[in-house]
């Protein structure tokens, strides 16, 4: 195996795919939960530019890179937990646009996620 690849093993990191979840709420509305589904490995790189670090001091939301192997396809609007710290992101772009190609040895595909907190009781925000 290159040693990119190997690299890439060893950032690998347990999460779950969040499984959303709608119950009526007994007054007409709905409370939206999630729940831990599949189980996948990711690797995460934060945005660590200078603009990026900018933003964040001025209240924006981190942004990062989840990596998972091609087997995995997240979407935008997917929700994962890193099981480690309980971190969640939601995915911001789809993961059938960034993906080695088959001939490759590395076996991996990107997306871009935010750091997110779901509204507790209500809307999935």
């Amino acid at each position: 195996m290159p040693v990119l690849g190997s690299l890439l093993d060893q950032a690998m990191e347990d999460c779950h795919i969040m499984d959303k979840t709608t119950q009526p709420d007994g007054y007409g509305g709905v409370v939206t939960t999630y729940v831990a589904g599949a189980e996948i490995k990711a690797a995460f790189a934060f945005d660590m530019s200078t603009q990026g670090r900018i933003a964040n001091v001025q209240g924006a939301t981190d942004t990062c890179t989840v990596t998972t192997r091609k087997s995995v396809v997240l979407q935008a609007g997917d929700v994962i937990r890193r099981d480690k710290d309980g971190m969640t992101f939601m995915i911001t772009t789809n993961g059938n646009d960034y993906m080695t190609p088959k001939s490759a040895d590395l076996n991996s595909r990107a997306v871009k996620a935010k750091v997110w907190k779901p509204v507790k009781g209500g809307s999935d925000g």
